[in-house]
């Protein structure tokens, strides 16, 4: 390379762009026209009308518009260094501009020819021009072409004397437009025109009717359309995207794109794409070096951070609409936000992007060429390096040294996401099937080269009917699966268990294609997957149940951290938000929504917990504060949802009773509450009821009820004030009033032992003050102590009397000395001493409220410390029977010093006569 003619230390200037000088010599006068800043559409909409008024003909004022907003951008973005988006909303709202203006003028000259086009009921047919790629995303580069798709509403027919079909009037619409907008004049063109992406390609109609568009997309759209799809939108008229008409497109367009499940089926077909596009660059690079500088489509440019991009979208993006937008920038921030992508990672493709459509907006501005090399010249070479702040002599090349380490960088990501598992070319080593490559299950290759202890569960599972009738690919994913088992077992990191419950999990699974083709692209997920399966038999269990959730052990760091109720409800309510901007909030979607949120937290949790990160407390605390958040959610969005609400937010409150409302839920729990509202301000009190009766059995049915994604909890109400018989819901004056033991109808003694671990969850935290000072009250009411103790013993064995214990068994929940008598002791001495112990009062678990019994003297030193560390330890041995699917069941002899505990807490409490007794 010779030493550039530019002077690269020096500020680039813009009218080094060849295309700049001639835009100055030619229109001189008319660069005046254009104000100062960057343009709008607004402002390209009235400059076309100046320079209209100055007597051009529509197609030049659009023309001589382009030339001038072009000439503006070029000096925003080489001497001012505006950002990105300042040249390509400029650009994208250049095209907007004139297609409106074309559009108008194609209609006004085709109504004049044969009348306006009407359907059945004499309205006129919507028309809409749709931006496809970058110009759907407002990204549109400053020498692009922009894909167009023309969509019209209706059949019909026109309207004047020489009346055609409204096809034929929207055809000829179309080809105005193409003369308009994509013609060479003397003037130039305003763009170039690209209609390949219309239904059926170059073979397919000019124009298509909404349901043409909708029979294509459901008989033959294919994989690659749909990331075509993801960037539409309508770009003129403006007035149908404002008055919400063209909606009905979306509704269309947004489950062609978008599946309703984990979508790793995208993979294959992007990487076939892909494989393409390389191998063509690679074809027309062959010979001529000087076009492996390809910005755009080489190796590690930017078409390949657009595929990460959409690819995740793409796949994600059914479940999750957040992550649903256009612009690659804000993509890669809405990933990483998801937990998608690392932060880190979507910076630095972001910052790639951003470097690679400049150096390409540079390049454009040379010669208004649609290319995307780096020049050959040195002096054009020098002068995008100083544009950039770059040098580029003969000596060294900084911008060149930077474009090869931003592609690197991209090419890595890439290949690291889009792994590629190309099978082995027809014909290689002889033409074997089996040489090399994924092997389908029912190989003997396959099974010659697993471990024996995986080898004896595979080859009955290989030789089953279900998967004999797999489809041949089916079984090479299968195949693909099991070979990383096997290595993953001889590697030494999982265990043979491990790998043979990977196999049980696997043959459920086999109809289920989406969550195999999730394993076959995940290969950290699947290693993951495996050491979890040696750890307890309950993930494998849970993950049958919702095997969707296996996705989630791609995040490492959801599955570090502890649970965070703000921001699991903050992520909902982004989700919502999502739904409702792309018109999908109806209940069913929510539904799912709820649902597949709290199954994948659950996960995370029990991913934590069997690898020992947090400990039974913490699980316990974190599956209550989830299912907290979620009974929040659910009552937000139901009671939007309730047709016969009658204020804006409900005075209404959940109430935990039980293992939610001590903080000790356990997996699959069931949910103890009790529905309460304030009727204090309602001008009709009985409608009030009525209202919020019909609310709690929505909000049951939202929480009960079972869809195509799970369901979320058993709800048990039985502790309401009058158990099953009495109402759904009871306003806070009632239930005070039942519970102080005000009038007939009061509560019982083991409906006090219940609410000592009663806690507001849900609802107006208002109300829910209200209900804590109706509970304290009822800790501190006067009690006769006597009577009290042999209600709660006498309670306690009706329990044992009801579930009993062979006598050589323990069971650490329901034998004497187990969890059940720690429990009944707490309840005793809360509803006795709490009002002098206002420590009492705090619903504070049953380990804590021991600690503080004995600290007011109200057990021996040592007793309630023994006792509460044996609870501990009892909760430890049933949470892990649990998860590996055992009874809690021991030996009678087993566990005997916290065994020994809990009767001495008993003794002290209650007397020498035990439970059950």
């Amino acid at each position: 390379m010779s030493s550039p003619a530019s002077t690269p230390h020096l500020p680039a200037q813009a009218d080094h762009s060849r295309f700049v000088q001639r835009v100055r010599r030619r229109y001189p006068a008319e660069l005046a026209l254009l104000p100062p800043g960057v343009p709008d559409a607004a402002v390209i909409t009235a400059l076309v009308a100046t320079l209209q008024a100055g007597g051009r003909a529509l197609a030049s004022a659009l023309r001589v518009a382009r030339q001038l907003v072009m000439e503006r951008l070029a000096v925003l973005d080489v001497e001012q260094r505006v950002p990105l988006t300042d040249v390509t909303h400029p650009m994208t709202a250049l095209a907007e501009a004139t297609l409106e203006l074309a559009l108008a003028e194609a209609c006004r000259e085709a109504d004049a020819r044969y009348g306006a086009p009407l359907n059945e009921q004499g309205q006129r047919i919507d028309f809409w021009i749709i931006g496809m790629g970058k110009a759907g995303a407002r990204e549109l580069n400053v020498s692009s072409d922009i894909d167009l798709i023309y969509v019209y509403e209706e059949e019909g027919e026109t309207t004047g004397p020489q009346k055609i079909t409204a096809h034929e009037y929207f055809a000829g619409v179309a080809k105005r437009l193409y003369a308009l907008i994509g013609d060479v004049t003397e003037d130039g063109f305003v763009f170039r025109v690209d209609l390949a992406l219309r239904p059926n390609g170059n073979s397919g109609p000019a124009v298509v009717s909404l349901a043409m568009l909708e029979e294509y997309f459901l008989v033959a759209g294919r994989e690659w359309e749909r990331f075509a799809w993801l960037k539409s939108r309508v770009l003129a008229p403006r007035e149908s995207v404002t008055s919400g008409r063209a909606r009905q497109l979306s509704a269309l367009v947004t489950p062609f794109v978008y599946r309703k499940y984990l979508d790793y089926s995208v993979f294959e077909g992007l990487r076939n794409l892909h494989r393409k596009i390389r191998e063509e660059a690679t074809r027309r690079a062959a010979g001529r070096p000087e076009r492996a500088n390809d910005v755009k489509l080489s190796r590690g440019g930017i078409r390949e951070i657009e595929f990460i991009v959409q690819l995740l979208q793409v796949a994600r993006g059914g479940q999750f609409p957040e992550i649903r937008t256009r612009s690659t920038l804000k993509a890669l921030d809405k990933l990483a936000a998801g937990g998608l992508m690392k932060p880190e990672t979507a910076q630095a493709l972001g910052e790639a992007y951003v470097f690679l459509r400049q150096v390409e907006h540079r390049i454009q501005f040379l010669d208004d060429q649609q290319t995307h090399l780096l020049p050959t010249e040195d002096r054009d070479l020098g002068w995008i390096a100083a544009s950039m702040d770059m040098v580029c002599s003969a000596d060294t090349c900084e911008l060149l040294d930077k474009l090869c380490a931003v592609r690197e960088l991209v090419a890595t990501e890439f290949d690291a996401l889009l792994h590629d598992r190309r099978p082995p070319r027809p014909g290689a080593v002889g033409g074997c099937r089996n040489c090399g490559g994924p092997l389908p299950v029912d190989a003997d290759a396959l099974l010659e080269k697993l471990p024996e202890a995986l080898l004896q569960r595979v080859r009955p599972f290989a030789a089953s009917p279900k998967v004999q009738a797999l489809k041949d690919d089916a079984k090479l994913r299968l195949g693909q699966l099991l070979q990383r088992a096997g290595q993953t077992l001889r590697d030494g990191h999982c265990s043979e268990e491990a790998a043979q419950r990977f196999v049980d999990w696997l043959e459920p699974l086999l109809r289920r294609d989406s969550y195999l083709t999730l394993l076959a692209e995940r290969p950290a997920v699947q290693q993951r997957l495996l050491r979890l399966l040696g750890l307890a038999r309950w993930p494998m269990r849970y993950l049958l149940q919702h095997p969707g959730v296996i996705d989630e052990l791609a995040d490492e760091r959801q599955m570090a951290d502890r649970f965070d109720r703000a921001a699991f409800e903050a992520d909902l309510e982004e989700r919502h938000a999502a739904w409702m901007r792309s018109g999908e909030a109806d209940e069913g979607s929510l539904l799912d929504t709820l649902r597949r949120a709290h199954h994948a937290e659950i996960f995370r949790i029990l991913v934590r917990d069997v690898e020992g990160r947090i400990s039974v407390e913490q699980v316990a605390d974190d599956l209550s504060a989830l299912a907290d958040a979620v009974l929040a959610c659910t009552l937000r969005w139901a009671w939007a949802h309730l047709r016969q609400r009658h204020r804006p937010e409900p005075q209404f409150a959940v109430i935990a009773y039980g293992k939610l409302g001590g903080l000790e839920l356990g997996y699959g729990s069931d949910l103890d509450v009790v529905f309460l509202y304030d009727d204090a301000d309602e001008a009709d009190p009985y409608q009030a009821q009525e209202v919020y009766t019909a609310f709690v059995r929505k909000l049951i049915a939202w929480l009960t009820l079972r869809t195509a994604a799970g369901e979320l909890f058993d709800i048990d109400t039985a502790l309401r004030p009058n158990g099953n018989s009495g109402l759904l819901v009871t306003s806070i004056t009632s239930f005070d009033n039942y519970q102080r033991g005000r009038g007939s109808n009061t509560a019982w003694t083991w409906e006090h032992q219940a609410i000592t671990r009663a806690r507001f969850c849900a609802g107006s935290a208002a109300l829910g003050e209200r209900f804590e000072a109706t509970r304290r009250a009822v800790l501190c009411a006067p009690r006769d102590l006597a009577a009290l103790a042999g209600e709660v013993a006498g309670m306690r064995q009706k329990v044992s009397q009801a579930k009993p214990v062979r006598a050589d068994r323990y069971d650490v929940k329901l034998s004497e000395g187990g969890m059940m008598d720690v429990e009944f002791a707490v309840q005793y001495l809360v509803l006795a001493h709490a009002c002098p112990n206002p420590a009492l009062q705090d619903n504070a678990g049953n380990i804590a409220l021991l600690q503080r019994a004995e600290a007011a003297s109200l057990l021996p030193p040592g007793v309630g410390q023994a006792a509460a560390s044996a609870y501990r330890e009892l909760r430890r041995a049933q949470h892990h029977a649990r998860l590996n699917e055992q009874p809690a069941v021991l030996p009678a002899g087993q566990m005997a010093a916290e065994r020994e505990a809990v009767r001495q807490l008993w003794r002290e409490v209650f007397g020498p006569t035990l439970p059950g007794a």
